[in-house]
């Protein structure tokens, strides 16, 4: 074989290894430390190595002997391909984002439950043991810098103010409730008491009113408490039992009784008259002598057939009547108490539902299976409600100041679509979560689970229809838990 031909071929397999160095970065890496090391075949500069190119993998046809510019090497060309390798590596890498390190294993990170910080006006109410309903409100500036707060008490349906200290002033909320508000100027770390007295509505009726702190403009909650008055000195209500006469055990027990007593004197009646008629048959049994008897035995003669006696007819049907009349009563009565006991306007607390339904007024905790849920103040407007935003056409917005406590040992996730408000009719809404979030000065109080045992007050907003506030709401920590209903006044 001529040499010319020889170095031709020699030639050309050394180009091909150079293509397919070149194109090696373009393949899946399947270790990434071995390409980025260099590797000892391009240690040595070839003539022919000026231009790697990835497009090289076949060698151009005009290539029988290396031109001048060709012999000569450039710094260029004395590069190893673990620079070029190097140089393609951050394309690959933006091209195909490497994975995470963590193997695949482990479970994503759930979320962090949000840490609220406390208020910075904390609200304490007690109630005096008066023969009217009065109670204390007590704000309290925790802050090291003075400011101003409204306070808001909800005052209970069919009561009206009679005294208001530190001049409070009583109106009339969004909804249909009176409220008395303050606007206080709290100094740093001090503690401001206001006060009020109300009618009684139905004496010795407790009565519950809540109280709320919000920031100056009267939008956003700091902290809720709420107190139910007792009638001082008033004994607790005792419930009577019925006279025993009117109580249904006892009067089955006397039908059963009765009816015993009936079929007794029934039994001792018809044996009795049975030896009366025995003995009246053989004290008229006549001989031809007289009774005297004869010394010849008398023929035999047959005796007339008696027929068997059976009770009276008006005693069978009487004690017929009582016994159907008894069981009547009893599944009537055992019918009624499980009739009574079910309240059509509750959510089914068994079977798949967890705890159980609870229903209360405003102001009054009430506990499901995971969150303690209390509604201090529900306000509606035909405008903004909470800084939320204009309201639909034909509809206005109603913001809840909803009370939260998680009474679990775990974090607790809740979600506003779980929210209702319910409207005259039976119709329903959820919780408006952007214009709930706009209250909450942009924080979604949904995104995150709350923490174990804390406490948070938040305002809910929900975008009704018409002109009536809502009747009812429904507050729940999960889908399966039974949920608290809210009564609105």
């Amino acid at each position: 074989m001529p040499a010319s031909t020889r170095h031709h071929r020699a030639l050309a397999v050394f180009v091909h290894c150079l293509g397919i160095l070149a194109a090696a970065p373009a393949l899946p890496a399947v270790a990434p430390e071995a390409a980025t090391a260099p590797r000892p075949a391009a240690v040595t500069p070839q003539p022919a190595a000026t231009a790697p190119r990835p497009v090289a993998v076949t060698p151009p046809p005009a290539a029988p002997t290396p031109s001048p510019t060709a012999v000569t090497p450039r710094p260029t060309a004395v590069t190893p391909p673990a620079v070029a390798v190097a140089a393609r590596a951050p394309v690959a890498a933006s091209a195909e984002p490497t994975p995470p390190s963590a193997p695949p294993a482990v479970a994503p990170p759930s979320r962090v439950p949000a840490s609220v910080p406390p208020p910075p006006v904390t609200v304490a109410v007690a109630t005096e043991s008066s023969p009217a309903p009065r109670y204390r409100i007590h704000v309290r500036n925790v802050g090291n810098s003075p400011l101003d707060t409204t306070v808001r008490q909800e005052l209970p349906s069919g009561s009206s103010p009679t005294a208001i200290s530190g001049g409070g002033r009583s109106s009339s909320s969004g909804g249909s409730t009176a409220e008395v508000t303050w606007r206080l100027r709290l100094p740093a770390h001090s503690t401001t008491t206001v006060g009020t007295a109300l009618t009684a509505a139905a004496p010795g009726q407790p009565l519950t009113a809540p109280a709320c702190a919000f920031t100056s403009d009267g939008t956003r909650p700091y902290d809720c408490a709420s107190a139910t008055w007792q009638a001082g000195g008033a004994p607790a209500a005792e419930i009577t039992e019925a006279p025993p006469w009117r109580r249904y055990p006892v009067l089955l027990a006397g039908l059963g009784i009765l009816v015993l007593l009936s079929a007794l004197v029934a039994w001792v009646w018809r044996r009795r008259r049975g030896r009366r008629v025995t003995a009246a048959a053989l004290s008229s049994s006549a001989t031809p002598d007289g009774g005297r008897g004869t010394i010849y035995p008398r023929a035999a003669s047959p005796s007339p057939s008696r027929r068997r006696r059976t009770p009276p007819v008006w005693l069978l049907v009487g004690a017929a009547v009582v016994v159907l009349a008894g069981v009547i009563g009893t599944a009537g009565w055992t019918a009624t108490r499980q009739v009574s006991s079910i309240d059509t306007q509750k959510q089914p607390t068994s079977g798949a539902w967890m705890g159980t339904g609870v229903s209360g007024p405003v102001g009054v905790p009430l506990r499901e299976s995971a969150f303690e849920f209390t509604v201090y103040r529900m306000s509606c407007a035909a405008g903004a409600a909470g800084g939320s935003g204009a309201a639909p056409a034909g509809g206005r917005r109603c913001q809840a100041t909803v009370g939260v406590r998680n009474v679990t040992g775990a974090e607790q996730p809740w979600h506003g679509q779980l929210q209702r408000a319910y409207l005259p009719g039976g119709r329903w809404v959820s919780t408006d979560e952007p214009a709930t979030r706009a209250a909450n000065l942009g924080r979604d109080v949904f995104a995150n689970p709350v923490a174990a045992g804390s406490r948070a007050v938040l305002p809910l907003v929900f975008t009704v229809d018409g002109r009536d506030p809502p009747r009812q709401l429904e507050l729940r920590s999960g889908v399966f838990s039974a949920g608290v209903r809210v009564q609105m006044p």
